[in-house]
């Protein structure tokens, strides 16, 4: 069986519309089957097994997503059949395929309204009957009277008539009301995703040529790249305890926003570039320099963790949310407005264009690629599905840190060798620990070292104090100058079952004038940086044993001058 492929960027110029007036031609549709997904793209896959006239034919793909990128198009064909021409349109006067959820939401729609209408003729009925008894009160005629005990009966007939039919009234506008709510609340769904429903497919042109003398059948394969599709990496982080080894689960955030659903396809996911060619490869020059851009990205990452572990309350289920640059709190108000506002829009039925949001990562030259194992079915609504890609055990070892000065509970890093083999992708990370979660971290493997750091947040079983020591916290002046002393004791205590290193950093003040002078006077062996001031303490402590360590210094400068002691830091509060 002879097989040919042609790809669209080579094909011959054709007028296809000369061709459907003097060429056979048939129209089919066929379910995607596969796809490639990469981080800004997807590669489609779709097959149909046609049967071919005798000479020319033409074959016309339809269903097509408008998305497509024209010259990725390559068609694949068995049998004795040579492949003359590929070309793809987008055809406006076809209707769009009304989708799964379009039909769920038309037919919920549909039965609210049959239940309104239904509940509208109840109540027109008990009108009717009440009217009726409203012109039929009179008793007796003009002329003659009514006994007093036949009136009494009449009248607490009416009364409680009148009573019931105004309580079933009640019943029933209720029923109303609540059912042309949910109608509402359809209409409006329905009005977001019409906009999607509405637009035009595309069609994939294929001439071939059926060399046999009769009919004969050939499979055709169309593979084709698309916009609006890909997948982002995430990870969960599990550890048992600081003796066992991590479990690293490796997902993927699908999504597909092609205007054609996904349904029961095998996935495959590549950190590739969907366009490359067939042109030989090129080397650029490697330069070398200090990963700023590193720096930069882990220090928004801290103020990202520091946010995010305020709001570790919060379920945040916006699938679509970026995080701002600056991670301010007024950044995050105003990032949060505006999902609000959208919100809004899509509720009072205004046209929202769906769109997904990108950045910039890098990734490694050699692409890496992951089988899915199981089929996933990812409709076109932009929003991301996890996908299971792969799991790792991998041995790490644990420290812990600790700024008794700012925050009195200790963080604790897992360090990782052996990692550059995972073909690990940037991303977020949720992260567990003995069973709990503790919050998001951060995984970014751009980095020459041959271990990965990753944060496992709080740990509640090492305890720290920080406390001012008060007999040695004194003021003193000294002829010109005046003297203050400040000393501080902290106490490290492991409440776990086994060792436990931990890494304890404060700091002394730095004087940028020379009458300000700085003086040490107790640091219980600590690591010091005289640039910046800050110091180190490596303790290992035992199960159950406590450390403590002093620091005392003091700042000499001008008694008619004043100087602030305290480091500060700036924050928002609301103004009446």
């Amino acid at each position: 069986m002879n097989k040919f492929t042609l790809t669209a960027l080579f094909a011959i110029p054709f007028s296809f519309a000369v061709a459907q007036s003097l060429i056979p031609s048939q129209t089919v549709q066929s379910k995607i089957e596969s796809a490639i997904l990469y981080l800004d793209g997807a590669e489609l896959t779709q097959r149909k097994t046609i049967t071919l006239n005798p000479g020319r034919n033409l074959i016309i793909f339809s269903g097509i997503t408008p998305k497509l990128v024209s010259k990725s198009v390559q068609v694949t064909s068995t049998g004795d059949v040579s492949l003359l021409s590929v070309s793809d349109r987008i055809n406006y006067l076809t209707d769009a395929k009304e989708t799964a959820k379009t039909k769920q939401l038309k037919d919920s729609l549909e039965m609210i309204n049959d239940i309104i209408s239904q509940l509208q003729y109840d109540r027109e009925a008990y009108d009717t009957e009440k009217k009726m008894i409203n012109a039929n009160q009179r008793i007796g005629g003009n002329e003659k009277g009514v006994a007093i005990a036949e009136l009494k009966l009449a009248a607490d007939f009416y009364r409680s008539r009148i009573k019931e039919i105004n309580g079933e009234l009640f019943k029933l506008d209720k029923k109303i009301e609540n059912n042309q709510k949910t109608a509402t609340k359809l209409q409006l769904s329905l009005a977001e995703i019409n906009g999607v429903d509405d637009e035009p497919t595309a069609e994939i042109e294929i001439l071939v040529n059926n060399n046999g003398a009769a009919k004969a059948g050939s499979e055709m394969e169309i593979k084709y790249i698309v916009a609006n599709a890909g997948w982002v990496p995430t990870y969960d982080l599990i550890a048992e305890d600081i003796n066992k080894p991590i479990q690293l689960k490796y997902k993927a955030k699908v999504f597909n926003n092609t205007n054609v659903d996904w349904n029961d396809i095998k996935i495959k996911l590549s950190t590739g570039d969907p366009m490359k060619n067939a042109s030989k490869p090129e080397l650029m020059t490697w330069y070398l320099n200090y990963n700023n851009a590193y720096q930069q990205n882990m220090a928004y990452q801290q103020t990202y963790n520091s946010y995010s572990n305020t709001t570790s309350n919060n379920n945040n289920n916006d699938q679509n949310y970026n995080a701002p640059a600056s991670m301010t709190l007024d950044n995050i108000y105003k990032e949060e407005l505006k999902k609000k506002q959208l919100e809004v829009q899509q509720k009072k039925g205004q046209q929202v264009k769906t769109t997904i949001a990108y950045e910039d990562i890098q990734v490694s030259e050699l692409s890496a690629e992951f089988e899915i194992k199981q089929t996933y079915s990812i409709p076109s609504d932009a929003k991301p599905y996890l996908v299971d890609v792969t799991e790792y055990n991998l041995p790490a070892t644990y420290k812990h840190f600790c700024v008794p000065k700012m925050e009195k509970e200790a963080f604790m890093l897992a360090r990782i060798t052996g990692w550059e083999e995972l073909n690990l992708v940037e991303g977020s990370a949720n992260v567990y620990f003995g069973g709990t979660y503790v919050g998001q971290s951060y995984i970014n493997p751009r980095s020459v070292d041959d271990t990965l750091d990753l944060s496992f947040g709080r740990d509640k079983k090492i305890i720290v104090t920080r406390t001012k020591l008060k007999d040695l916290n004194k003021d003193r002046v000294i002829g010109n100058n005046k003297k203050v002393t400040f000393s501080y004791e902290m106490v490290v205590k492991n409440n776990r079952k086994g060792p436990v290193t931990i890494e304890l950093n404060d700091q002394l003040p730095v004087s940028k004038n020379t009458d300000i002078v700085v003086e040490n006077i107790e640091l219980s062996k600590a690591q010091l940086d005289p640039a910046t001031g800050k110091l180190k303490w490596v303790l290992t402590l035992a199960p159950d044993e406590m450390k403590k360590v002093i620091l005392t210094f003091s700042v000499k400068y001008p008694r008619d001058q004043s100087i602030n002691m305290d480091n500060m830091r700036k924050k928002s509060r609301a103004k009446f």
